[in-house]
């Protein structure tokens, strides 16, 4: 798969373009893949099974003991499947007022617990995918001053929408993790402000539209999220003075070149590659001028 990817890129990728591999074989959390020939691929920035927690406590502690020696990073989606019991949205007031299942924190956090225990023991690189609890926060910021090599990523919608911004129960609006409380959303701006959460990471997730045309229980989780990242975080957090412009942009480009080891420098004799935005330009989102080939997001309009 990795091979094929990387001959696609090769191909057609007009930016740089780089992968995870698996942590385990189809990601199905039995068996590890064989990491030490894997990251010889220099496409391989690290090991992920984002998508799928891995549930089994052994495997992931051997997953983080065989990255730390090879210097590799473990990129953990951190959800504990124990936890569910096929929600769709937040175990919130909007969940219960339209008498939907709910998820719930501690599958998420329950998880980051676990793999900061082992981080402590091997000492290793680990990254955690698409923060959404204030619980989380907590934990990544405590592992950050105990010196660990840990960091962590928060998505722009996790950091611009709550439970509270659900209209009509839209599937537009289910993603995983789903959009939670105020005082969850509030502990991702004061963690991104204060630098314990050094990464935005879209999660950016297309759907086509018959199966996002159905209910919130059936539809699958995911919404897009590359084209208009930088606009929205601009719009809602920087104009709101909520984050500073520059928080923004570190998040987006220094955070992420930093956890996964990518030059990041604007000086001369590097790549210039650079974007270029007009920050007066005004626009409303449209389906018509999405890029991409799907239009699954709740920011439509």
């Amino acid at each position: 798969a990795i091979k094929d990817f990387k001959q696609r890129v090769a191909h057609d990728a007009c930016v740089n373009v780089y992968t995870y591999s698996a942590i385990t074989e189809n990601l199905k959390g039995q068996k590890l893949v064989d990491m030490a020939q894997l990251v010889q691929e220099d496409i391989v920035l690290g090991f992920s099974d984002d998508g799928k927690g891995v549930q089994n406590d052994d495997m992931m502690d051997l997953a983080m003991q065989l990255a730390g020696n090879l210097d590799s990073i473990i990129v953990a989606h951190c959800e504990d499947e124990s936890e569910l019991h096929g929600g769709c949205i937040h175990e919130g007031h909007y969940a219960k007022e339209h008498h939907l299942i709910g998820i719930n924190s501690a599958s998420e956090y329950k998880q980051v617990a676990r793999d900061l225990d082992i981080v402590r023991q091997y000492h290793n690189r680990y990254h955690i995918c698409h923060i959404s609890t204030k619980e989380t926060v907590d934990l990544l910021h405590q592992a950050r001053q105990e010196g660990l090599c840990v960091s962590g990523e928060a998505s722009p919608h996790h950091l611009i929408l709550t439970e509270d911004n659900i209209q009509d129960c839209s599937p537009q609006y289910k993603m995983n993790p789903p959009l939670r409380s105020k005082e969850d959303h509030q502990a991702l701006i004061k963690g991104l402000n204060e630098k314990t959460i050094t990464v935005i990471a879209t999660d950016h997730a297309p759907h086509a539209r018959e199966e996002k045309a159905t209910s919130i229980e059936k539809a699958p989780f995911g919404i897009i999220g590359l084209q208009h990242a930088f606009s929205l975080l601009y719009t809602y957090l920087v104009k709101k003075n909520l984050v500073s412009l520059e928080t923004i942009l570190d998040a987006l480009t220094v955070g992420p070149a930093q956890v996964l080891r990518l030059d990041c420098q604007i000086q001369e004799g590097s790549l210039a590659n650079l974007c270029i935005f007009d920050l007066n330009e005004h626009f409303i989102i449209e389906e018509k001028d999405l890029k991409s080939k799907s239009a699954n997001t709740p920011f439509l309009g």
